[in-house]
């Protein structure tokens, strides 16, 4: 995987999260480690941007622990939520201007084995990925990858463009688990995938809904 795939320009990322998270629809997130490769492809993701948007978490300003968000763009954000997993982001926009695009589900288009090793528990092949915890436990991605450059053809975590989703395939709605700012419909998903994750909001489960997006 990879071999004839291109890496993600930083300037193509350096866009608002909300182009960003459209555009990394259907592109290749692919990881290396002393295990193998693996590699998914990307089907559901969510803006945040900075200190117009109170669920990021750059609402309040610059951190220790949210300081790559702040760019430059393509670098990878990762941090540790509920004291049990992992969270990926890609950093978009320019540096010194907070903005990322969480991942939340993906589809293992390689190193599926080593996925599987990774995620026992999962029923079948469409659930390895799909959710932002179980996306970077395929991956192999935790606090050490926080920080790597996407962009960077040399990384051990790269991000390859894939086939463009067409506009009509895309489907959004609420973001996910926010306390704040629930109905910002910046969550993004490739319409019809079986690794899409519910749809969560007080507790209550339902298949994700279309709404008209904010920009």
């Amino acid at each position: 995987m990879g071999g004839t795939q291109r890496v993600l320009t930083r300037d193509e990322l350096a866009v608002d999260p909300v182009i960003a998270a459209k555009r990394l629809l259907g592109c290749v997130l692919e990881s290396r480690t002393a295990e193998g490769i693996v590699a998914v492809r990307l089907v559901e993701v969510e803006a945040y941007r900075g200190g117009d948007d109170p669920a990021s978490h750059c609402y309040r300003g610059r951190t220790p622990r949210n300081e790559v968000m702040f760019g430059p763009a393509g670098h990878l954000y990762v941090y540790f939520v509920y004291g049990m997993h992992f969270c990926a982001n890609v950093v978009s926009l320019t540096d010194g201007v907070p903005g990322a695009v969480l991942l939340r589900a993906g589809e293992v288009v390689s190193g599926v084995d080593i996925a599987r090793s990774r995620r026992p528990a999962s029923r079948n092949d469409h659930e390895l990925a799909k959710g932002p915890a179980r996306l970077t436990t395929v991956l192999g991605l935790e606090r050490p990858q926080n920080g790597v450059d996407l962009t960077d053809p040399d990384s051990p975590v790269r991000l390859l463009a894939g086939e463009p989703v067409p506009e009509a395939d895309i489907a959004f709605g609420p973001r996910v688990g926010v306390a704040v700012a629930m109905d910002v419909p910046w969550r993004f998903w490739v319409d019809g995938s079986r690794s899409v994750s519910a749809y969560r909001r007080g507790g209550k489960q339902e298949r994700g809904r279309r709404s008209a997006p904010v920009l």
